[in-house]
């Protein structure tokens, strides 16, 4: 479990297109050599399981079901990611829930700077429109977020300046693709209100 508070911004440095592609990504701010292997990382909003690790430096492997539903298949040497380790028990709970497992791919449609913050809007995937709503939650590239506005699969969210600095999302241009995850909760109220069999 993770709370969409990004604790540094990675760089990818090799990608193994192998059976199941490997990623080495090297963080400056984590302790990677106090985190175990095995341990979960969310890198651009993915949970991902940590294989092998050096001092700062951290492998980790991606299946062809996430391939599908992420932007990890674009990330080259040198690709920026958020990274957030998995919540420990007692740790601070800032942001909101997040699992870490990405439901699509939202585009940037337009970006526009109001006073010193970003207003980025987004088109969500059609078959996620129904868990946007104004004021409601969302995870952009592993990023905790509140939505302003929705209208059909177009969402507007603001991006205040420690956000831009923090995370990669201030870099972000029209055109471009971010790891999107639904709230949690949505989720399971969406299930909940399904006719069961």
């Amino acid at each position: 479990m993770f709370t969409g508070l990004v604790k540094d911004i990675g760089t990818v440095v090799d990608v193994v297109k192998s059976g199941d592609w490997t990623l080495r990504i090297k963080t400056d701010k984590l302790p990677i050599f106090n985190t175990p292997v095995g341990a979960s990382m969310a890198c651009a909003g993915i949970c991902l399981t940590i294989v092998s690790k050096s001092y700062n430096v951290f492998d980790a492997q991606i299946s062809p079901e996430t391939m599908k539903k992420t932007t990890v298949m674009k990330w080259v040497p040198g690709t920026l990611v958020n990274l957030e380790p998995a919540m420990r028990l007692g740790d601070e709970f800032g942001g909101h829930m997040v699992s870490g497992h990405i439901d699509g791919i939202a585009f940037v449609t337009n970006k526009e700077r109001i006073g010193d913050s970003l207003n980025l809007q987004f088109e969500a995937p059609h078959d996620l429109v129904r868990f946007l709503a104004p004021k409601g939650s969302a995870t952009l590239d592993g990023v905790s977020l509140t939505i302003n506005e929705v209208d059909h699969a177009l969402f507007t969210i603001n991006i205040i300046p420690h956000t831009q600095n923090a995370t990669t999302l201030g870099k972000l241009s029209i055109g471009d693709g971010v790891n999107f995850e639904v709230d949690l909760l949505a989720r399971y109220i969406e299930r909940l209100l399904q006719p069961q069999c």
